[in-house]
């Protein structure tokens, strides 16, 4: 979602530059968040939090790391639900004082307190050291909520009547949910037998009373239960910013867009994040992602007995190495443990309860006034699906920007999508296995060195290159021909892993994208043909790629094909014959 009509508001006499943005909680006048004189780094945050758990009395509850830093924007927290559910308000001066911090993360706190987007551009978000964006805000939600206990709320049946009566449908959402979890961290499958309960009554009005009488087109499909309680750490993340943001007549059938990625100024001292999509929603790569590791580290925390992590330590561990030195429980993995926390179904629930909440609270939400709760189950519906589908079960793509690639030498040449191919590669060399953002990120700019410098071609050969660090990067992606496959290369994508598997197997988590993820988002998306045949390259081209064991499990795949006809090499353009990938691909970064 973008800005208001009115654009760039007037220099106030504060001096601090205001703009009017349509955020998911309606049209707000907000200010431009003040530079930070600390680059804007996850590291930075947990510095923060470090020196305010160093002051903050430890006895003071209502004025926890999290909470201080939910409450230190100047205009506030936006988000009613942060008020109504964990407490939190917006701190004066005279509360702010006894827990001062130095100048420099004064400037870093306001800058990311609070989310927001526009112009282009994406405010409150930081460069974690796995290479993701990450939206400060309903991070620190998610925290405050595990500390809280994850409070439950519970709905007053007498809202509920009318959605009995009329018998509402709710669609089945079917859940993409990896196999791999958070070892260390129970899921919210699981009902909390300590959470606090909370009734709330009717506020205001039933929110449809003198509403146009609208019927919602809901598909035919088995009746659900309208919800009956709402999960506060659940509410306060994800459901309340889904269910708010796709809140549209329900009989159309479009949705906005999730997950728009962007491109940081710099990555050693990032200060500036520009969004690849200038129309984007808020419900950006940057929100999801700190919406979803709110949800994943607060269930730990509410799961974990006293005395828990500081919130510094917590955040050094998921950032890092993983939780309670778990590798599969760390930020890399966000989406395989978020997907093993909660099913679909259960999500949708708590979208339908969130936007039922907000209806009760003062003031009712413009959008939410009229809305009746066929119409709200459908918003629920909607929004569940496509994070379910499009978010939890698509693997995580870090942009060309992320890694730092050069420009494309020369003019790329568009692909006529939908492909039918997808070809298995690996690099041979670099042969170990990149585990880290940084090697991984490294990688990336030796192969395409050599590519452009050494082989003449116009940029990196692979369309998609695999990490094992549980990241998949972008070469020339899903709209260019590459140079992966001699005389096949406008038929499909080349996809390589990092590494050399002539006698051993790449991880579990690479192996799974290359075989489920990357393949089912490409076809839910359009750019892959439903009955795509994935082929080794040594299948297509003289050569060992993608080595032994590798090729031999390719065999198992759904997809495998086993005969396939190579085109002849007279069919193959002179530019073609020029980017023939060479049987071993020496590309050690040589910096």
């Amino acid at each position: 979602m973008g800005l208001s009509d009115g654009g760039l508001g007037a220099l106030g006499r504060s001096g601090i530059n205001t703009r009017k943005l349509r955020n998911g909680w309606g049209w707000a006048n907000t200010f431009f968040p003040p530079a930070a004189s600390l680059p804007l780094l996850m590291d930075s945050v947990i510095q923060a939090l470090a020196e305010l758990e160093q002051k903050v009395p430890a006895a003071n509850a209502s004025h926890t790391a999290s909470a201080w830093l939910l409450s230190a924007s100047n205009s506030g927290p936006h988000n009613r639900l942060y008020h109504f559910l964990l407490g939190v308000q917006s701190l004066d001066a005279a509360e702010l004082d006894p827990y001062p911090l130095s100048p420099e993360l004064q400037g870093l706190t306001k800058a990311v307190a609070q989310h927001d987007v526009g112009e282009g551009r994406e405010y409150g978000v930081v460069l974690a050291p796995d290479g993701s964006t990450v939206a400060v805000e309903p991070l620190l939600a998610g925290l405050e909520a595990g500390l809280q206990g994850r409070k439950v709320i519970n709905l007053p049946l007498d809202s509920m009547a009318a959605s009995r009566e009329a018998g509402v449908t709710f669609p089945d959402v079917v859940a993409i949910a990896p196999d791999v979890k958070a070892t260390s961290s129970p899921g919210l499958r699981d009902a909390s037998p300590d959470v606090t309960t909370a009734d709330i009554g009717p506020n205001s009005p039933d929110a449809t009373t003198g509403c146009p009488d609208v019927q919602a087109s809901l598909p035919d499909a088995k009746a659900k239960s309208p919800p009956t309680m709402v999960d506060s750490l659940l509410a306060v993340t994800l459901a309340g910013n889904l269910g708010l943001t796709f809140l549209q007549g329900p009989q159309t059938q479009s949705h906005p867009d999730l997950g728009t990625e962007g491109c940081w100024d710099q990555l050693s001292a990032p200060q500036t994040f520009t969004l690849l999509d200038p129309k984007s929603s808020l419900l950006t790569m940057a929100f999801l992602n700190g919406a979803l590791d709110g949800v994943i580290l607060g269930d730990y925390l509410s799961r974990t007995p006293e005395p828990r992590p500081s919130l510094s330590h917590l955040l050094s561990q998921y950032y890092g190495a993983g939780v309670a030195r778990d590798p599969g429980f760390r930020s890399n993995f966000r989406r395989q443990n978020g997907a093993a926390l909660t099913s679909a179904s259960i999500l949708a629930q708590q979208v339908w309860g969130t936007l039922v909440l907000l209806q009760r609270l003062e003031p009712v939400h413009s959008q939410l006034q009229c809305m009746s709760q066929e119409q709200l189950a459908q918003v629920a519906a909607n929004a569940t699906k496509e994070f379910t589908e499009a978010f939890l079960g698509c693997p995580a793509i870090h942009p060309r920007c992320r890694w730092g690639a050069a420009p494309y030498q020369g003019r790329p040449t568009p692909l006529q999508l939908p492909l039918g191919f997808l070809y298995v590669h690996h690099t041979y060399v670099p042969a170990p296995p990149c585990t880290d953002f940084a090697r991984c990120a490294a990688n990336m700019r030796s192969m395409q060195r050599y590519h452009q410098d050494t082989r003449g071609w116009g940029d990196i050969g692979y369309s998609f290159v695999v990490g094992s660090d549980g990241y998949v990067y972008e070469g020339r992606g899903w709209h260019w021909v590459g140079a992966h496959t001699l005389g096949h290369n406008s038929r499909g994508f080349g996809v390589a892993i990092v590494g050399n598997y002539t006698a051993a197997l790449p991880t579990e988590a690479a192996l799974r994208t290359v075989r489920d993820t990357l393949p089912s988002c490409a076809v839910r998306a359009g750019l892959l043909r439903p009955d795509y045949a994935l082929l080794g390259h040594r299948q297509l081209v003289r050569t060992d790629c993608p080595g032994d064991a590798l090729f031999h499990l390719l065999r198992t795949w759904p997809h495998f094909t086993a005969t396939v006809k190579p085109r002849p090499a007279r069919s193959v353009s002179w530019r073609s014959r020029r980017e023939l990938p060479p049987r071993t691909l020496p590309a050690t970064d040589l910096q």
